[in-house]
């Protein structure tokens, strides 16, 4: 048996990090953690795969989203000199994605799928990579479809975000598995004229955008960045930039709420640049999102231009049209209230989420729960207890009808930090009233 060649690549990205060999350790413990596995690797581990031995399959993406995250870039296997498998098969994106689905769909694989790592080294397809690629649908399987069944994906579509809103993703994205695997793949394996095979992989990844937004909305934020993959490639073959541009966008979302600022920034400003000819809305929805990121990564005055330019594209986009669209002047004041608050401005944020408040349609009860719940998580930590308890009651009032892992965090950390206050009649009865939603809830 040959002699193990150390792992020069592995080094050099390892000094590149400014790291120890036990700091990696203790990072990929964590990542462990956040994807279910117990892993006790310590500093004599690292110095085996220094040495040339390779880590447990299982543990390489581990890894390299260590070393990722600390680098802020995204690293490559090659790079670090772990083997990659070149016999893997190129599927089809409609193979692919019926895979996905058809895991999803499976309550015994829900957990697993749930549990997938979200990576900062995803590498994602530039617009020109994903236009007109070939492998996008294979027709003459089906019988051939029309415009009507186009319009009764995007409806379908229409119909479970409408529920995501009122509801939460937890019991709507199952739904949205089944559609997608018993129903829109087989007519993107069907034959039909091009306008119509490009409207269907339009509408697909318009649901599969969606769907990725539930997972992330579950905390399942590995299936999510599996979702969004497969929006982008189905945009790109559709040729459509509008959901190519939300999909980034929404990508961006994802990583700016789990603390990744780099990521986000990069990620909405991929989704800025690739918008052509964007609208007043559209441009106001990728500013909102910038100016998010650019502030979480301590980029004040980027993070303010942003926001200028967010409301000055939303005042025309009112002007033009005095109705609600899906980026309205409620989402724009939560943008407001979350760039205030990562650039120190505590009393700023709350105004603007009360405002965020008033403005937000009916229907987004969600969305309700989880922007009032920060508001008072806020409205606390400026000292305002008992404003911040009537608040936390506005969201409980509608936390029982939402399956939301968000809102569930949300009145997971509201029960946290009201422990310190129990001695206080109304944060006493507050805790009490979240604490008979137990029963009903894993919070």
């Amino acid at each position: 048996m040959g002699a193990k060649c150390p792992n020069e690549g592995l080094r050099r990205v390892l000094g590149e990090a400014d790291w120890s060999q036990t700091q990696l350790a203790q990072a990929v413990n964590r990542l462990g953690r956040e994807c279910g596995m117990q892993l006790r690797y310590d500093n004599s581990a690292v110095s085996h795969w220094l040495d040339g031995t390779m880590p447990r399959e299982p543990v390489r993406p581990l890894v390299r989203e260590a070393l990722a995250r600390r680098c802020r870039r995204p690293v490559t296997f090659a790079e670090i000199g772990f083997a990659v498998d070149t016999s893997a098969s190129h599927a089809s994106t409609v193979e692919n994605l019926v895979d996905l689905e058809r895991l999803d769909m499976d309550p015994s694989r829900r957990g697993v799928l749930g549990a997938g790592l979200f990576s900062v080294a995803l590498t994602i397809p530039d617009w020109q990579d994903l236009v007109g690629r070939v492998e996008a649908v294979q027709t003459g399987r089906a019988a051939r479809i029309g415009w009507n069944d186009v319009e009764m994906v995007t409806a379908m579509t229409e119909r479970i975000s409408d529920l995501d809103d009122q509801f939460g993703g937890r019991h709507a994205r199952p739904m949205a598995a089944s559609f997608l695997v018993n129903t829109v793949a087989p007519y993107l394996a069907a034959d039909a004229p091009e306008d119509v095979r490009k409207g269907m992989l339009s509408a697909a990844s318009d649901l599969c955008y969606l769907a990725g937004y539930m997972a992330a909305d579950e905390g399942a934020h590995g299936l999510a960045q599996k979702y969004y993959l497969r929006a982008l490639e189905l945009a790109g073959q559709a040729e459509d930039h509008l959901t190519y541009c939300t999909t980034l966008r929404g990508m961006s979302v994802q990583a700016v709420d789990l603390g990744h600022g780099p990521q986000a920034q990069r990620l909405a400003d991929a989704a800025a640049a690739a918008s052509p000819q964007a609208g007043p809305r559209m441009r106001a929805f990728l500013a909102g999102q910038q100016a998010h990121a650019y502030a979480q990564i301590g980029d004040r005055g980027g993070a303010l231009r942003f926001m200028n330019e967010a409301e000055r594209a939303m005042d025309r986009a009112e002007a033009r049209e005095k109705t609600f669209g899906a980026y309205d002047p409620a989402a724009l004041n939560y943008h407001f209230g979350q760039v205030r608050y990562e650039l120190g401005e505590v009393e700023a944020s709350i105004i603007a989420l009360t405002e965020a408040e008033r403005l937000r349609s009916p229907i987004e009860r969600r969305t309700r729960v989880r922007q009032v719940a920060l508001c008072a998580e806020r409205q606390l930590r400026v000292g305002r207890l008992e404003e911040a308890c009537v608040t936390w009651h506005r969201a409980l009032d509608d936390y029982p009808l939402v399956q939301s892992g968000r809102c569930d965090d949300r009145v997971r950390d509201m029960r946290a930090l009201l422990r310190p206050h129990l001695g206080h009649p109304g944060a006493r009865e507050l805790h009490e009233r979240s604490r008979t939603l137990h029963g009903t809830r894993a919070v």
